[in-house]
């Protein structure tokens, strides 16, 4: 039986630390689906097409394992997405206490629905403190956020 996992996000962008995250998944699951999801509670800085390009880019350029599988989902639930692909173990990555009060209870939910576990995954201590909207931040007052996120991202941002 294959050991199938999901990581979702907004990746928008994408960053070093998602995919630090993605990369240790990729090590420990057959199959990984990286997802990603629109968030009606965040306003997006980038269309969910160009996140799916980013991100196959960025996963290009690290060099992961040929088992990641990048898509998107907006409709319905994600533990639907997770058993439509037989996923049994959705995979994220914090930073904080503040994330593990966030994700706690959409994790538990999302067992209670439909058996799905949920395993985090702490980040490279180097950046621990990155995010996506700190990224988008930095970026829309002109400042350098190569160090954040993978050359693709970089690149992208500052042609914008």
């Amino acid at each position: 039986m294959s050991r199938i996992a999901v990581v979702p996000g907004s990746f928008d962008p994408v960053t070093l630390g998602h995919i630090d995250v993605i990369g240790r998944a990729a090590g420990i699951f057959d199959e990984l689906h990286v997802l990603v999801v629109h968030n009606p509670d965040k306003s997006a800085l980038l269309p969910i097409a160009q996140r799916v390009s980013l991100l196959e880019r960025s996963i290009a350029e690290a060099g992961l394992p040929g088992n990641i599988r990048v898509t998107s989902w907006s409709v319905g639930l994600l533990v639907d997405y997770c058993t439509e692909v037989g996923a049994t173990v959705i995979v994220k990555g914090i930073r904080s206490q503040v994330d593990v009060a966030y994700e706690t209870p959409m994790a538990l939910v999302n067992r209670n629905l439909a058996g799905v576990e949920t395993i985090f995954l702490l980040p490279d201590p180097a950046n621990a403190y990155v995010s996506s909207s700190l990224v988008r931040q930095v970026a829309s007052l002109g400042g350098d956020v190569s160090p954040y996120v993978p050359a693709a991202v970089a690149e992208f941002l500052q042609k914008s």
